[in-house]
């Protein structure tokens, strides 16, 4: 076993000389901060009970940027966590409208040069006059020029406590402009939204005195709405009502379900331009005709003028580059050889390398070595040259798309955590891809190991794409705005580098002496293999955890566990292959939305539940239903999927039923103390207090569709 160790850390070693020529690229961007972050206090005193605002300043250098709680195509926004004395509470930022931030064919959201977010503070009453109490906030945000760097710092407020609280001379005003600056709902500003390709949003913004529009843009709250580098291509008229197209991004139910975000536009008013920003909640609607509408005009400083003036049905225009001087082609060429090499060593790529260079240990013995390393580089060249053949169609059609964009759709992240999953199972021998149970090309193995070699390499590819390594970022950027050949080239030298170590393994005799022969200790090392596979299967569950929240996690680890009972029962014989086969078309047929990035929303609109609040709609004469619920209850889960359907949804609007939902996820005693009132030490609980007042009717645990009918209508 020494031998064996040796040896493979003789191979570790050529491998990490092939990277020797690159500098480090662990250690942080030298130079200064890009951001200065302060925390200023309207109050140079607060008293007890009172609520006072605080602002996080952020000083913003100039050519760099930072997010907005939607950032856009990319980036993160801002974020604090507060550490307060007791009693003491803060609220949550409060977001000044964004600008849009236009780099290469993306568009984000965010800010420059100086921004304040104001955060409401309460204080305790028992706060004891004559001290002194100190605020303080982890502050992290993502600052971005042509590169990105993550800053972050800890900071401080001192603030005295006084019987009169007194404004600070210095920052009161500067708050008070701050807060007003916020956008809000206005009952004067309306909005609905029609489905469509694209989706047309109507926003009624009649301000007093106007006589035209320009620089209109609406910016969405949740990310992945709309497209972000797309053309809203925004028309108004003389009664201040505002059309704008909007492209649907992930979300295909655009029109259908209630938009919220931020509209932004200067209105001209006595002959001076303002600007507004206001919040609005677009409910769903029809879509109105375009007549007596005009073009708004956009301002020349304006970042997405360009993108606005040339499109003329709203499309995307993907900003143009000059083309690349010989020079410069040279040095992305090698950025882009540099970079794929030192994809070898990204945590994205090892643990499918790490099993290529097992099934390499038990193959080269047999000759065959170099034609499977002629087999893996045709899969590495085959599969970058056809990702960067999608990713020229996709931006010719006007896509924002980079490096890694098929992660970007769930149906893609689950696949890869399942195929990496499966993977991790079969090197832990749980089942066997035919005669050779190295190949990691999946099914595609099974039928030899030629074919498996070549898919290894496709594999590899894929698993390569969410990873950046250094010098692949500015050469990438590069290929994207330049012609397609430009492109096909700086990708066949990323494919290059990405291929070159382990195919001149399989050439190099002196260096396959290094390689120990198969025997037992290559059944351990495959098993220990397993576990970057699940490591692996792991993060992209986080990604998709990322893209659909909670439900899209939870039906991906559900699909994992349907799919190893089929893999263990194909064992048992035909019939419980059969049960197997069953349960996974069953187990698919309730969780596929999330995975395939289809968005699930309340079927029933619901508020939170309180002792206080059923008491007061009952004092209205509603009928009032109440779901005690938890995101851990299968049973909740299983009736809420079942049960509570699109007609009991409009049951309850016809019979101006409330429903209201305690969410006993997380402990809490006042829900607590309502099951134990009905005999319930657990969730679900379901009552049903009738319009006429009275006592609640408790209903089963097992909910059908026909019994919510019955018990709202009265039947």
């Amino acid at each position: 076993m020494r031998v064996i160790m040796v040896r493979f850390a003789a191979l570790a070693a050529f491998l990490l000389s092939l990277l020797a020529v690159s500098p480090a690229f662990a250690q942080p961007l030298p130079g200064p901060r890009q951001v200065q972050a302060e925390l200023h206090s309207s109050r140079a005193a607060v008293a007890p009970g009172e609520r006072f605002t605080v602002v996080l300043r952020e000083t913003i250098n100039q050519g760099w940027h930072t997010y907005w709680r939607n950032p856009g195509d990319s980036g993160e926004p801002t974020q604090l966590t507060w550490t307060l004395p007791t009693g003491w509470r803060a609220g949550e930022i409060q977001w000044p409208a964004p600008e849009a931030v236009p780099f290469s064919i993306l568009v984000n959201y965010g800010y420059e040069g100086e921004v304040l977010f104001p955060v409401e503070i309460s204080v305790p009453a028992n706060a004891r006059p004559g001290s002194t109490v100190t605020l303080t906030a982890a502050a992290y945000w993502l600052v971005c020029s042509d590169v990105c760097v993550p800053e972050d710092a800890t900071l401080t407020l001192s603030v005295p406590v006084a019987a009169q609280g007194r404004d600070d001379p210095q920052w009161a005003a500067r708050v008070a402009d701050a807060v007003a600056n916020i956008p809000r709902r206005d009952p004067q500003v309306t909005a609905s939204i029609a489905p469509g390709s694209p989706a047309q949003l109507q926003v009624n913004a009649p301000i007093p005195g106007a006589t035209a529009f320009r620089d209109v843009r609406f910016f969405p709250f949740d990310r992945g709405v709309i497209k972000a580098a797309v053309a809203q291509a925004p028309r108004a008229n003389e009664s201040g009502q505002i059309l704008l197209n909007l492209t649907p991004d992930l979300n295909d139910n655009l029109g259908q379900a209630p938009l919220n975000g931020v509209v932004v536009f200067k209105a001209e008013v006595g002959g001076r331009w303002r600007a507004f920003a206001f919040e609005i909640a677009a409910e769903p609607g029809a879509a109105v005709s375009s007549e007596g509408y005009a073009p708004v005009a956009f301002s020349d400083d304006y970042p997405l003028a360009d993108l606005e003036r040339g499109s003329a049905g709203g499309g995307a225009v993907a900003p143009s580059a000059e083309p690349l001087t010989s020079v410069a082609l040279l040095a992305a060429l090698g950025l882009a050889f540099l970079g794929g090499l030192i994809l070898n060593i990204m945590p994205c790529v090892l643990p499918v390398l790490s099993v290529k260079a097992l099934q390499f240990a038990g193959g080269v013995q047999s000759g065959d070595a170099r034609r499977h390393g002629v087999l893996y580089f045709a899969g590495v060249m085959v599969t970058f040259l056809a990702l960067a053949g999608v990713l020229i169609a996709l931006r010719g059609a006007g896509e924002a798309v980079g490096w890694g964009f098929q992660l970007q759709a769930p149906w893609m992240t689950s696949a890869l955590a399942l195929l990496f999953f499966v993977i991790g199972l079969n090197l832990l021998s749980v089942f066997e891809f035919g005669s050779s149970a190295q190949n990691v090309g999946a099914g595609l193995a099974s039928r030899g190991g030629d074919m498996g070699a070549f898919f290894t390499g496709a594999l590899a590819v894929i698993a390569a794409t969410p990873c950046t390594a250094p010098f692949m970022a500015g050469a990438i950027g590069a290929a994207l705005t330049q012609s397609a050949l430009t492109t096909l080239v700086i990708f066949a030298a990323l494919g290059l580098g990405f291929a070159l170590p382990l195919t001149l393994l399989h050439f190099a005799p002196g260096l396959q002496r290094l390689i120990p022969k198969p025997g037992a200790w290559m059944e351990r090392a495959k098993n220990v293999l397993a576990f970057p596979m699940f490591g692996a299967a792991v993060w992209l569950v986080w990604v998709l955890t990322q893209q659909t929240g909670a439900d899209g996690a939870l039906s991906l680890l559900t699909l994992l566990v349907s799919v190893t009972f089929l893999i263990l029962s194909a064992r048992w014989g035909r019939m419980w292959l059969v049960i197997g086969a069953l349960q996974l078309v069953i187990t698919g047929a309730f969780i596929w939305k999330p995975l395939v990035g289809v968005e699930t929303h309340e079927v029933v609109a619901s508020e939170p539940w309180s002792a206080a609040r059923v008491t007061e709609l009952q004092g209205e004469g509603r009928a009032v239903f109440v779901n005690f619920t938890a995101a851990w209850c299968v049973t909740c889960k299983v009736n809420e999927v079942t049960a509570f359907t699109p007609r009991v949804a409009s049951a309850m609007s016809d019979s101006n039923t409330a429903y209201l939902v305690g969410d006993w996820t997380n402990r809490d005693g006042d829900i607590a103390a309502a099951l134990a009132e009905h005999g319930r030490a657990g969730v679900p609980l379901y009552l049903y207090y009738p319009a006429d007042g009275g006592a609640p009717r408790v209903l089963p645990q097992v909910l059908t569709e026909g019994l919510l009918l019955q018990t709202v209508e009265g039947e």
